[in-house]
């Protein structure tokens, strides 16, 4: 926990608080009281979204060093949980999850080199569901100003274009070389595996179907990730199209994506929600209780994603070449 992230969880926290409390909490409770135990279908609505994206993942990967498909479950419940529990800048679950690849055997190319690679792709794939979003909502006949649309591939673009050519320039062998320089070859170790992650990303990065393949599953997966919204609508009797929570979901997840520095997107997923639920005729309690479904959600799965984070770190490293 460092100090600029909790203070901006902190800010975040009075921000999210400030925005329920000026709601209608009578009407929002009435709204809870009608989902009922029904918010536990939140859990399974949002497996669909994590199943789509660990296949993602797992296509950057060589086959024979590729977690099978529970084990890559199990990395995305616990990158996830990490990410969204903890001010860990939205890297933290990134790291842990190398450190549990590699204590399952995965070389140390396949297991940083999938990892970016899969970052670098979703930021793009973030930026493609927010064009949809608002692709949509044009076509339901709400304006949209070009300068949103080009604020949104623009920034897009600005965040995955120095990622990406980093990943291509060989930054982590050279770094690593020089200093292993000058500790005078205390850290050949480190070196070496730095150059097998440049070698991955550069070979990698040069096979145009497995990246469009990769991307489409990312894309697919924020697609379902809608179904939360869809489902917490028809929870509380007001029951939307697919479409429609598609437009919420893409235009929310914009929205806490350029909030990424506030850890678990605390006061601005509730903005979010009342902002973009504004534009598809929602009411500003009826947002917010999709937001504090939205946190409910989180809360009953990604704790105990943290406890199988801590239950896997138990467990004996696998023996297998780098």
């Amino acid at each position: 926990m460092n100090r600029i992230g909790l203070v901006l969880a902190l800010l975040g926290l009075v921000v999210g608080v400030w925005l329920i409390a000026m709601q209608d909490l009578d009407a929002l409770a009435g709204l809870f009281a009608t989902a009922g135990l029904g918010l536990l279908l939140l859990l399974p609505a949002h497996l669909p979204f994590m199943a789509a994206n660990a296949w993602a993942w797992a296509m950057l990967m060589p086959r024979y060093q590729r977690p099978n498909a529970v084990a890559m479950m199990e990395l995305i419940w616990i990158r996830e949980s990490i990410n969204t529990l903890l001010p860990v800048g939205r890297v933290g679950g990134e790291l842990a999850c190398y450190r549990l690849m590699r204590r399952q055997g995965v070389g140390s190319g396949a297991a940083a080199g999938g990892l970016l690679m899969d970052m670098g792709l979703s930021v793009l794939s973030q930026m493609a569901f927010a064009l949809l979003g608002l692709a949509l909502l044009l076509a339901s006949g709400q304006e949209v100003g070009l300068a949103v649309i080009l604020g949104v591939t623009l920034g897009g673009i600005v965040l995955a274009a120095p990622f990406i050519a980093i990943q291509n320039a060989r930054v982590f062998g050279r770094v690593s070389a020089w200093l292993n320089r000058i500790t005078a070859g205390k850290i050949e170790g480190l070196a070496e595996e730095s150059r097998r992650i440049d070698a991955f990303l550069r070979r990698a990065w040069r096979l145009p179907k497995l990246l469009l393949w990769c991307f489409a599953w990312q894309l697919f997966a924020n697609i379902l990730g809608a179904l939360q919204i869809w489902v917490a609508l028809w929870l509380m009797g007001m029951p939307i199209t697919f479409l429609e929570a598609v437009i919420i979901e893409a235009l929310v997840q914009a929205v806490v994506a350029f909030g990424f520095a506030v850890p678990g997107g605390l006061g601005v997923l509730e903005a979010g929600f009342i902002g973009v639920g504004a534009l598809m005729g929602l009411d500003a309690t009826t947002s917010v209780a999709l937001a504090l479904m939205r946190r409910f959600r989180e809360v009953v799965l990604y704790l105990p994603g943290l406890a199988a984070w801590a239950w896997v770190e138990r467990r004996p490293p696998v023996a297998r070449p780098a």
